[in-house]
């Protein structure tokens, strides 16, 4: 008697899966009309997201973020440089996306993925602003002068290199997260100023340091402050779905990606495009999501830093 149930189990799952292939959009609404998506969560609820510290012990500062399958990676390289002559007390940050073919079909070896440059841009405008901020109000994301080596002569630039392992959705969201995340792991390494008047990095040397000129005695931290925090949201009809995975942003392709830093301050809203106007109730659904959204990365954030420091002692 078990047997034919199973038959009819296996026959009925092969028809579900006819169906949302042939007729993807109507089986997603199908499910809304119900308050819930396929995967089971309800409309504004966002993935499991999780964050490691400390991905790749070779780099200066790194992280992997996970939001559901979606992976990101960045890695922090830290290099001398020349500060420029408008700034001469400030070091600089350089940000740079990639998406590999291993992170996605739809990316093909030897072609660059369309959505690469997009959220390149789009992290270091969002970055860019918070490190602006702090000019003005003092409460940025990064205050560049902690970049400084020595005035006019020696700064710090800080390379970023985010990297996609898997993109299933809300790509922009975990990018940042993962960059934000290895900024407040990275340690900027002790410097010493040589014999020629160049800055070198202080090492141990028959287990005593190099009597140098020390210009950081020590590895430090950033300061960070007001971190920023994302998260997309599509608009499809009267619905808000929070967090969409690939499949979802592919049927229903109005998305609205909302910024906000730690405090809840609007960084940026970013708006693609989509056949769904972005109505003002819309807009504040989406920013009151985001303000939610962002005390849970916070906190996530902050548990994996204490994780660090626990280690560390």
């Amino acid at each position: 008697m078990g047997l034919p149930n199973a038959s009819d189990d296996l026959s009925s799952e092969m028809e579900v899966d006819a169906f949302r292939r042939l007729f993807p959009l109507r089986f997603f609404e199908r499910h809304l009309a119900e308050s819930i998506r396929p995967d089971g969560r309800p409309l504004g609820k966002a993935r499991d997201t999780s964050v490691f510290l400390g991905a790749v012990a070779s780099a200066n500062g790194s992280a992997l973020a996970k939001i559901g399958s979606t992976t990101m990676l960045t890695a922090i390289k830290m290099e001398v440089m020349t500060p420029s002559l408008e700034s001469p007390d400030e070091g600089c940050i350089a940000i740079d996306f990639h998406m590999p073919p291993i992170c996605s079909p739809i990316v093909r070896p030897g072609r660059p993925a369309e959505a690469a440059p997009v959220i390149s841009k789009q992290l270091s405008d969002t970055i860019s602003r918070q490190v602006l901020a702090i000019l003005v109000t003092s409460s940025g994301l990064v205050n560049l002068k902690e970049l400084s080596l020595v005035n006019g002569k020696a700064a710090w630039m800080a390379y970023l290199d985010v990297y996609c392992l898997d993109a299933d959705g809300a790509l922009f969201d975990a990018a940042l997260l993962s960059a934000v995340s290895a900024l407040s792991h990275l340690q900027i390494p002790a410097v010493a100023i040589n014999d020629d008047g160049k800055i070198v990095l202080m090492y141990e040397e028959d287990g005593q340091k190099q009597a140098q000129e020390q210009v950081n005695k020590e590895k430090r931290k950033l300061t960070l402050k007001s971190i920023p925090f994302s998260l997309t949201s599509i608009l499809h009809k009267n619905y808000i779905l929070a967090d969409p995975t690939a499949e979802e942003e592919s049927i229903m392709e109005t998305l609205v990606t909302i910024a906000l830093d730690s405090s809840g301050q609007l960084i940026s809203l970013y708006k693609p495009g989509g056949s769904v106007l972005a109505y003002t109730a819309a807009l504040q659904d989406c920013v009151a999501l985001t303000r939610q959204r962002v005390k849970e990365l916070k906190s996530i954030l902050d548990e994996q830093n204490s994780v660090m420091e626990i280690e560390q002692d």
